[in-house]
């Protein structure tokens, strides 16, 4: 089977346990994924099998959206309820925002931003990932990253705990975000849930639990060529076809861009078309899933 899977990680899982399961399950080491969850967090996770991993990269780049929680008046090593208590605020019965106030400093972190990535991530830097060397008691300096916030919406305060929906650009760590908004407030906060509602064009309400897929894989299947579907399809004929194969140059009067590439019927790959010229950019074609 070549294609992706939108699966709904559950809690206390890794994204890699996930992957481990694929594997196991479809008897094959061709599997990975889009873009990790955390442990604690739940939601979609996309994962792809056989030649599906060749078009992680394109898939890695789409936007997400999700629904997360914090909690004031703390601070954590992880910045989520989860880490080891670093700060509290002298009092937590003393948070005296108004309502107004937090809806005000959530809406203004909307934009392009600068974001430090947190020391428990999986970039890594020089070899290592952070997450590592956090756990032996180091930390280093991290770049700050331009992210997009495209909006942060059903804003919902009940006491400490504030509630939101965010649309965010890849790269975005949603931990990072509420801690930053504590920051803002003057009382730190960590975050303490997290649910992925969409990765691109995969949803929730598509998604299908580890447990489902041996009996019904179907369910939440989606073909290379329907996840690479932001793409426009070009179709070269048989003698463009030919010279594409021998890695030839072919001439072209279409915009310039990525395109899904078909030789005459049959999906191929990505392409890029750039000065006039047709360039084969990744070779992905295999067997989609047959009725």
């Amino acid at each position: 089977m070549d294609g992706f899977l939108n699966i709904e990680k559950e809690p206390g899982m890794t994204s890699f346990d996930v992957v481990a399961k694929v594997r196991k399950l479809f008897q094959t080491r061709s599997v990975g994924h889009t873009g990790t969850l955390d442990p604690n967090a739940s939601g979609v996770l996309v994962v792809a099998v056989g030649c599906a991993t060749k078009a992680i990269s394109y898939l890695e780049q789409e936007d997400k959206v999700y629904a997360a929680e914090l909690t004031l008046g703390i601070e954590t090593d992880t910045e989520d309820i989860w880490g080891k208590t670093l700060k509290t605020c002298e009092s937590l019965d003393t948070i005296n925002l108004s309502e107004e106030r937090i809806r005000e400093v959530l809406v203004s972190f909307v934009g392009k931003i600068e974001q430090v990535p947190p020391m428990y991530s999986a970039i890594k830097i020089n070899g290592k990932k952070l997450y590592e060397l956090a756990r032996a008691g180091m930390e280093v300096e991290r770049r700050a990253r331009e992210i997009e916030i495209f909006s942060i919406e059903n804003i919902s305060v009940n006491g400490l705990k504030v509630r939101f929906t965010v649309h965010c650009s890849k790269g975005t760590y949603i931990r990072t975000l509420c801690k930053d908004i504590g920051e803002k407030l003057g009382c730190g906060a960590v975050m303490s849930e997290l649910v992925r509602l969409k990765a691109g064009n995969f949803a929730l309400d598509s998604a299908c639990k580890l447990g489902e897929l041996e009996q019904n894989f179907q369910k939440c299947f989606v073909s290379i060529e329907e996840a690479l579907s932001r793409f426009e399809k070009l179709v070269l004929t048989e003698e463009e076809s030919r010279l594409y194969r021998n890695g030839v140059p072919v001439k072209t009067e279409v915009a310039e861009g990525r395109y899904r590439v078909y030789l005459e019927d049959e999906f191929y790959g990505i392409c890029l078309v750039k000065d006039g010229v047709i360039r084969s950019e990744k070779k992905i074609s295999g067997k989609s899933f047959a009725e």
